[in-house]
């Protein structure tokens, strides 16, 4: 079965086998692909990213981000990417393997019709 923070952590690497993010696209991917309904707040985010990289599940590096109207003499600010690791990878499927088992024993219930009065 997955717990909340199992959910998110589904989410966040589902997100990140697609490719490196950072953590503001994340939270505009996860928005969009649910159409709205799961927000990753910051306050949920980036503690889960500091966890999941601890564990060697995802690698994360800086770069940076320049305006496209900077001149060339500033740096600029600096954006955190992440991305997921091999290990990362394995975590992924067990959560997916998880989550469908969980689906299953739902869907063992979801779509039954109540018993007519008087059958059992």
């Amino acid at each position: 079965m997955l717990t909340g923070s199992e959910s998110a952590e589904l989410v966040v690497l589902s997100l990140l086998s697609e490719g490196a993010s950072y953590g503001y696209q994340l939270t505009k991917d996860a928005a969009a692909r649910s159409e709205g309904h799961l927000r990753l707040t910051p306050g949920v985010l980036y503690p889960l990213l500091r966890q999941l990289e601890n564990e060697g599940l995802i690698t994360s590096s800086w770069d940076a981000v320049r305006a496209e109207d900077a001149d060339d003499a500033g740096e600029g600010r600096k954006r955190k990417w992440y991305r997921l690791s091999p290990k990362g990878k394995r975590r992924l499927g067990q959560r997916v393997e998880a989550y469908e088992s969980l689906r299953r024993v739902i869907d063992a219930f979801v779509g039954v019709r109540p018993r007519e009065e008087g059958t059992r």
